[in-house]
């Protein structure tokens, strides 16, 4: 039986992210993935500005930039927002084919020598006190430490482990299609509600559009095909033509379901991405929901594995995102019925358009779906405790530094502005950087301005565990990076 660290059931953006996390811990990892090869489906179109941040923090945003399209304006449903003025170097949506994203997470997986196994979805499950054995298509078996599902919305791994995915079902179909259009209509996104639905068209290549159509109202049985000819008659339907589509790349339906696991951790068996929750994908969140999954999970995981922290830091994983994924959950609730049609719903948009042209209000719901507002549950004190750190331009011994470019390497970071601090004890795994900053005060998105401390202790996914003058530093270590080392 081969045995391995961890197994990942599922090679999408989430599974991908998660295995670079861990590889770059040292920890060996498979990836299992139940298709025959990698789908040339382009799926979800975009990733925001935290997402880029995570990136940027491993050195590997300029791919994604090279190949996408930067958009200002992001929407609530189809209400737009203004991105433009956030407080990060990304206050954009980067438009970005879900394939394109995965070719290059498997790129930068491949060299940290990660391997995706196709035609190996898992079938059985069985853990005991020290680890989970796995079995896959055709009766191979594995046996890992811990098997994180990362399967999708309907999870093998999830209900193989028993756990609960309770919420709400759909109420409403969407058709998505990637066609050529002969007679486009103007504009670089053209979204409208009409008496039987909405659709939207959306450029995304040369001479190829993203069409799709809402239907409320409509539960379409969701193992039922879905064919060109479907999409085009009801776009036909609700906007009254068709544009000229020809020559479908894609077409796919969902709805509105949105359901969240229980727990995400069973044991030795973890979720994330669309196997810990699944909503209707308004504001383009839930691929970049998958990948922050991972961002949190991975270097928690790698401390377990590697025997540096105790089992119950894992705890913490459903502590600090279930919260995020109910919030993703509600929010996307309320724009499914803001996408409703009728003249009652027409003037509540009416109303909540002319709420968004003010500032607060932009600022409140950008920061939701760009989830540039979050904050873990990691104790009171300074504001920027359990928030990402920013990105700030500093000057080090060796010359000038930007903060994500210390995180690289995805170890826990003291940055010492002035403080003096020690991690004696934990030198092993967290690096020291001292430096200085000219910005006193520091701006947070939704936040404002907060003032500068005198150090802070940054964690791998880039959250502030500690911050001078809040708190015990070495109690912060302790919970962050395991018990320090004796000498």
């Amino acid at each position: 039986m081969e045995k391995t660290d961890v197994v990942i059931a599922g090679g999408g953006p989430t599974g991908l992210m998660l295995a670079c996390e861990l590889r770059l811990a040292g920890v060996e990892v498979v990836v299992l993935d139940r298709l025959a090869e990698r789908g040339r489906e382009s799926r979800a179109g975009g990733i925001h500005a935290r997402t880029m941040e995570i990136l940027d923090q491993r050195g590997i945003l300029g791919g994604f930039l090279d190949e996408g399209r930067r958009l200002g304006v992001g929407h609530f449903s189809a209400l737009p927002l203004d991105f433009s003025g956030f407080e990060t170097r990304y206050p954009f949506l980067l438009m970005i084919v879900q394939t394109a994203i995965e070719r290059l997470l498997e790129e930068r997986a491949a060299q940290l020598g990660v391997r995706v196994r196709w035609s190996s979805g898992v079938t059985g499950l069985r853990q005991d006190e020290s680890g989970v054995e796995i079995e896959t298509e055709g009766g191979r078996k594995l046996r890992a430490a811990y098997l994180v599902g990362c399967d999708g919305g309907r999870s093998t791994v999830r209900k193989l482990a028993g756990i609960g995915f309770p919420g709400t079902p759909a109420t409403m179909t969407a058709l998505l299609g990637d066609v050529s259009l002969t007679d486009p209509p103007p504009g670089r996104i053209f979204q409208e509600r009409r008496e039987h639905g909405s659709f939207s068209v959306l450029p995304f290549g040369e001479n190829w559009y993203r069409v799709m159509t809402d239907e409320h109202d409509h539960v379409a049985d969701r193992d039922a095909p879905v064919t060109f000819e479907t999409l085009r008659e009801t776009f036909v339907r609700i906007a009254g033509t068709d544009y000229g589509m020809h020559s479908p790349r894609w077409v796919s339906r969902y709805g509105d379901a949105a359901r969240q696991a229980e727990r995400y951790r069973a044991g030795r068996v973890l979720l994330a991405g669309d196997a810990a929750h699944i909503h209707f994908p308004a504001g383009g969140q839930g691929l970049n929901m998958g990948v922050q999954d991972a961002f949190n999970l991975g270097w928690k995981l790698a401390l377990v594995v590697n025997g540096t922290a105790p089992e119950e830091l894992l705890d913490s994983y459903h502590t600090e995102r279930h919260p995020v994924a109910e919030t993703v959950l509600g929010n996307t609730r309320a724009q499914t019925v803001l996408g409703r049609p009728g003249a009652q719903m027409n003037a509540l948009r009416e109303t909540f358009s002319r709420l968004i042209e003010v500032d607060e209000v932009n600022r409140l719901l950008g920061g939701m779906i760009t989830a540039l507002d979050i904050r873990y549950p990691l104790g009171d004190g300074h504001p920027l405790l359990g928030r990402r750190v920013p990105d700030l331009d500093l000057l080090t011994p060796h010359g000038p530094a930007r903060l994500y470019g210390l995180l690289h390497d995805a170890r826990p970071l003291l940055l010492d502005l002035g403080s003096g601090e020690s991690v004696k004890g934990w030198a092993d795994r967290v690096d020291v950087v001292e430096a200085s900053c000219a910005d006193r005060v520091w701006t947070l998105p939704v936040v404002g301005e907060v003032p500068a401390p005198e150090a802070l202790l940054v964690r791998p996914d880039g959250h502030v565990a500690w911050v001078a003058g809040s708190g015990s530093l070495e109690t912060a270590l302790t919970t962050w990076c395991g018990p320090a080392t004796t000498a």
